[in-house]
C-alpha cells in the first residue's frame, strides 16, 4: 500500500513549456489526497522557484535536489545539508576568472547569478525562473549554500575541472545541458525522500516517485515504486519500475490510475 507519492515538477507536474499542472493531473492529486495518501513535491527548484503548481498543497517538498527538505509551510525545515564552505571559498577566485554563469541558492531562498550569459537566459525563459538578481561570487561566503548551479555545457564542466580542483565535496548533476546542478556530496533526491518519510513515520518501501530527469535517479531507486515519465532517457527509464505516458500526454495520470486499479484487486 502506497502512503506517500513524490513528484518532480518540471517534466512531471508540469510540462516544459507550461506553467500549470495539467486538468487531468490536478484530477488524479485529488483522489490520492481522498485515499489519505500523503502528496511531496521532490525538485531540484529551491521553493523560492516553486510558482508553477497553482492552488495545489503539498504535505512537504523535498527541495534543491535534496539538500533542504521543508514541510507543507514552505519554512518549517526537517533537513538541511549546506555546501562545504571549503568549495565556496575555492569558487570565488574560480567563479571571477571563467565567463559562465554561477546561481548561488542558499537556504533562506536569497537566490542570485554572478551573471546573466545566453545558457542562463534560455533556461530562465524554459523553466519560466523568477527573477534573479545579479550580485558578487565573494556574497555567498557569509550565505547557508545548499545548491549552486553552472551555467555552461557538460564539455566545458570537464575541461576546467570544476569538480576535480574546484568543488570537491560536491557534485553534479544535470537533466539538461545548457546546465548542471552543484549539490553537496551524499546529498541527492533520493536521501530527500528517506528523510521526508521517516519524518512522517512512513516506511520507504510505501512510497511512490516520479520523475523524467538524471537527478531523479536515485529517488527513483530509493522509493517503494519508482515511476519514469515517457520521455525520459534511457539511464532514468532503466532506474523505474514501471515507465507511464508522457509527461504531454497525461503521464502522471495514466500512472497513477493504473497503480491505484491494481491495489483496488
Amino acid at each position: 500500500m502506497v502512503k506517500a507519492v513524490f513528484f518532480d515538477i518540471d517534466g512531471t507536474l508540469v510540462p516544459f513549456g507550461h506553467h500549470s499542472i495539467p486538468d487531468t493531473t490536478r484530477a488524479a492529486l485529488q483522489r490520492l489526497r481522498d485515499a489519505g495518501v500523503k502528496l511531496f513535491i521532490s525538485t531540484g527548484r529551491h521553493p523560492a522557484w516553486i510558482d508553477n503548481l497553482g492552488d495545489e498543497t503539498f504535505d512537504g517538498y523535498v527541495a534543491a535536489n535534496g539538500s533542504l527538505c521543508l514541510l507543507g509551510d514552505r519554512k518549517t525545515e526537517i533537513y538541511r545539508h549546506e555546501v562545504d564552505h571549503e568549495d565556496v571559498k575555492r569558487l570565488v577566485p574560480f567563479a571571477n576568472s571563467h565567463p559562465y554563469s554561477f546561481v548561488v541558492v542558499p537556504a533562506d531562498g536569497q537566490i542570485f547569478t554572478t551573471s546573466y550569459n545566453d545558457n542562463f537566459t534560455t533556461s530562465q525563459q524554459m523553466l519560466r525562473i523568477p527573477f534573479v538578481p545579479i550580485r558578487k561570487i565573494e556574497d555567498a561566503l557569509d550565505m547557508r549554500v545548499v545548491q549552486m548551479m553552472v551555467f555552461t555545457d557538460p564539455e566545458t564542466i570537464k575541461r576546467d575541472r570544476i569538480f576535480d580542483d574546484v568543488l570537491t565535496h560536491c557534485l553534479p548533476t544535470s537533466w539538461n545541458p545548457l546546465f548542471a546542478d552543484i549539490v553537496p556530496k551524499g546529498s541527492d533526491k533520493g536521501v530527500g525522500i528517506r528523510k521526508m518519510a521517516e519524518h512522517f513515520g512512513i516506511d520507504i518501501s510505501e512510497t511512490m516517485a516520479l520523475g523524467d530527469g538524471d537527478n531523479d535517479i536515485a529517488m527513483l531507486r530509493a522509493a517503494g515504486i519508482g515511476v519514469a515519465m515517457g520521455q525520459s532517457a534511457e539511464a532514468v527509464k532503466q532506474a523505474a519500475d514501471y515507465v507511464t505516458d508522457t509527461v504531454d500526454n497525461d503521464g502522471v495520470a495514466k500512472a497513477l490510475d493504473y497503480f491505484s486499479k491494481a491495489n483496488s484487486q
